[in-house]
């Protein structure tokens, strides 16, 4: 690995050398370096490209990193990511994408991830996605996430967009069983001509089930935000989809949270706010000394925390 391929980890992965425990680390759609052990195994796709990760029943706080790289232009690449994960299971995995494109061609990944959770499993699942380089190539993501939750397992999903990204379409999609869990925490931060697309689906299926969804953006230039969430509730369920954003410069955000109660007994609620920075608040900062760009990048930095 080079410093290019040091920095991304680090900033996608908090990787600063070779991590502990089961990994996969992917560099211009090649392994770049793997360990798996008899807690958690990584195995290759015979048929396509992409990897099987596969958690044994009942293991507990075990992490497994499993980064991609993208350093080249003209390239596209693409995954398919399958998760079992074992009954009363409960892992950290720490996924997520960099992107360096110093070239005029673009350099694009897609990433199809794919989870199966057993009874009782319990799945932290870090995603973050970041582009650097100064080249015009643009820099892409469009991972697709599908969830399966069975009976009283729970999915948190921390999904950060940290800026340089030319465009990305997130699509997650999941099925909550009987009395199963889906919390989702976005944050999305887009510049310049950027743009970025978040599309949930999910079907609230088993009695008792529950999904959270909080997504927290700001779009500054002239960048622009669409979020689209359908939260179906099929029985007895609670769902919640909450949009805020900040709006700065001519930048735009779209939010369209839908809610559809099959059952008599699903409770579902919306809400979606976008607005500017309040002037009090760039106002009493700067009185502590910082400047209108400094006090500017408290704020947003305050508000994605």
């Amino acid at each position: 690995m080079d410093k290019t391929d040091e920095q991304l980890l680090e900033t996608i992965a908090d990787l600063h050398s070779v991590p502990e425990g089961s990994f996969n680390i992917r560099k211009n759609g090649k392994l770049l370096a793997r360990n798996t052990n008899t807690d958690i195994e990584i195995v290759s796709k015979a048929d396509k490209d992409g990897i099987d990760i596969i958690v044994k029943p009942g293991v507990k706080n075990k992490s497994v990193h499993i980064p991609v790289l993208l350093t080249v232009g003209d390239f596209h690449d693409l995954v398919y990511n399958d998760f079992y994960i074992g009954e009363n299971a409960d892992v950290t995995i720490i996924a997520g994408c960099g992107i360096h494109n110093d070239t005029c061609g673009d350099s694009v990944h897609d990433g199809v991830h794919t989870f199966y959770l057993g009874k009782n499993a319990k799945v932290r699942y870090v995603e973050k996605h970041v582009g650097t380089g100064n080249g015009t190539g643009k820099k892409e993501f469009m991972p697709i996430t599908k969830i399966f939750l069975k009976e009283r397992s729970v999915f948190t999903m921390e999904s950060t967009q940290l800026g340089g990204v030319t465009y990305t379409n997130r699509k997650t999609l999941a099925t909550v069983g009987k009395g199963a869990q889906l919390i989702v925490k976005e944050k999305i931060l887009t510049d310049g001509s950027e743009k970025a697309i978040t599309d949930f689906k999910v079907n609230l299926r088993g009695k008792s089930s529950r999904a959270d969804i909080v997504s927290r953006s700001v779009a500054r230039g002239k960048s622009e935000q669409c979020f689209y969430s359908n939260m179906i509730g099929k029985n007895e369920c609670f769902g919640h989809v909450e949009c805020d954003g900040i709006v700065l410069d001519t930048a735009r955000i779209i939010s369209v949270p839908k809610i559809d109660a099959v059952s008599p007994e699903a409770s579902l609620v919306h809400e979606a706010a976008v607005g500017k920075i309040a002037g009090e608040q760039l106002l009493k900062l700067m009185s502590l000394g910082l400047s209108e760009q400094e006090a500017e990048d408290a704020v947003i930095q305050g508000f994605l925390n």
